[in-house]
């Protein structure tokens, strides 16, 4: 399976790296990034905090897991 990014051609889900960032997340599931980042709030889609900035990032299987798709596919 293969999921389209607008900044990069068309990648495979092997190919994604194991934390995504908010823009990345919310191109794959076609959402906007406020609202990846409000189910990070209700706990929907948990984010993990880094730097000092505390910028968001994905674990990719659970993003995954929310497309219904599962990793070994």
């Amino acid at each position: 399976m293969s999921v389209s990014i607008r900044t990069k051609a068309k990648l495979s889900i092997e190919d994604l790296p194991d934390l995504l960032t908010v823009k990345e997340v919310a191109e794959i599931l076609r959402v906007s990034p406020l609202t990846i980042k409000r189910w990070g709030k209700k706990g929907k889609l948990p984010a993990i905090r880094i730097n000092s900035r505390g910028d968001r990032r994905y674990k990719k299987e659970i993003v995954l897991k929310l497309l219904g798709v599962g990793e070994e596919e």
